[in-house]
Parts: C-alpha cells; sequence; structure tokens
C-alpha cells in the first residue's frame, strides 16, 4: 500500500510548497517521506513535529533536520537562499504563552525566505507594552497576530495600524476562554477593519496565507 504521495508540482501551482504534518503519523512514515524527500533532492518543511517522535528517527535523519522543539518545526534542506530575506511581515503575540504558535508562523516564513521579526509578550492587559512597539509594527505591510484567551489583541492592532491583520487565535486559556473559541470568535466578530482570521494554533496558515498577500501586492 501507498501510504504517502509526495506533491513536488504544487508551488508551481500555488507558489507555496508542500510541507509534511507530522501530527498523527508515526515516526516510521515521517522518516520514510524524509528519506524520499532527500532522494529526490528536495527541501521540506515539517510541522507538528514533537519532541520524542523527532527523537524516535533514525539518527542519520536527526542530522540533516534543523529542529525546533518550541515551535514543533523541522528544516529538511537549507532554508531559500540566493539573496536577503524578504522583508514585509511582523509576527505580534500577546503572551509569552502564545510563542509556540507564533514561532511556528516565524519559521514557516523563515523557511521560505522571508524576514520575520517578532513582538511578544504585548497583550492587551499591559497595553503600554504594545503602545511602545507600534513605531516598529507599523514598517510592516502584513501583521500576524497572536492571541490567546478573549483575544483582544486582534481588533487593537487593526485599530492602529495600516497593515492587515491575520489573526490566530490559540489554544492558551482556561474557562471560558479555554481552547481558543473565544479568541478565535472574537477575531470573526472584530469591529475594526481588516482582521482576518485562519483556524486555531494555525501559525502555518497564517504564515502561507500572510507570504501570498505580500506576493500578490509586490511587484
Amino acid at each position: 500500500m501507498i501510504e504517502f504521495r509526495l506533491d513536488f508540482d504544487r508551488e508551481d501551482r500555488t507558489n507555496i510548497p508542500e510541507s509534511v504534518l507530522c501530527e498523527h503519523k508515526s515516526a516510521s512514515q515521517v522518516a520514510a517521506i524524509a528519506t524520499a524527500v532527500l532522494a529526490a533532492g528536495r527541501r521540506m518543511l515539517f510541522t507538528r513535529l514533537r519532541a520524542d517522535m523527532f527523537a524516535a528517527l533514525p539518527g542519520e535523519l536527526q542530522g540533516q533536520l534543523d529542529f525546533d522543539p518550541l515551535s514543533g518545526t523541522a528544516f529538511l534542506g537549507a532554508v531559500a537562499t540566493g539573496k536577503a530575506p524578504i522583508e514585509g511581515i511582523g509576527i505580534v503575540s500577546a503572551g509569552t504563552s502564545d510563542l509556540p504558535v507564533a514561532r511556528e508562523a516565524a519559521r514557516t516564513l523563515a523557511f521560505h525566505g522571508y524576514a520575520s521579526p517578532l513582538v511578544a509578550d504585548v497583550g492587551v492587559a499591559g497595553l503600554w507594552r504594545l503602545t511602545g512597539q507600534l513605531e516598529a509594527l507599523r514598517r510592516h505591510r502584513i501583521i500576524i497576530a497572536v492571541a490567546g484567551m478573549e483575544g483582544a489583541l486582534f481588533g487593537v492592532l487593526a485599530g492602529l495600524l495600516a497593515a492587515p491583520v491575520i489573526a490566530v487565535a490559540s489554544s492558551v486559556g482556561y474557562g471560558v476562554g479555554g481552547g481558543g473559541q473565544v479568541a478565535l470568535n472574537a477575531a470573526l466578530a472584530s469591529c475594526a477593519p481588516g482582521v482576518v482570521a485562519v483556524n486555531i494554533d494555525n501559525g502555518f496558515g497564517a504564515a502561507t496565507a500572510a507570504i501570498k498577500f505580500l506576493r500578490s501586492i509586490t511587484p
């Protein structure tokens, strides 16, 4: 039985190459995919790769993967090279607890050759922390914002910045704010114009959307 079919032509069709979602795969399946990518002389981004799964991979594969345990991402092959990282996308996280999702977005952007300055721990509970970063944030053409709990950061950013805000509700929270549902609904219901939302904890999706947006507006 064929367990996977690599889509090396995806970048030609969509401008975004295929990435491998490791969640719910076995270590042997991930190893087989990585081996096939190497045999084809290609590069690949792996997401949702847990530390225990990475540890279960053969040693020779571990040595060829740039693994970041915080974000659960791994690069197989070099990041996009040949020119300086492309600027224009910034990332903001409400709290330190949101960093795994923010880092997934940042690592996805880095793999594709994009700079992604990250401003962390600027949630609205201490609004002065955010206002002190506005000058730097206004330099970006697109903002990826990651927040859990009540998700207030999304509307605040959209009300202060000209750039569109890609909202990523994180599952950080408890009680009625648990699981990211309240934060996602806050993004969808924001009265501040210019907020769009991706799925809960989907830093990868936010990053790839930002790449497509930026490419569409950059000559």
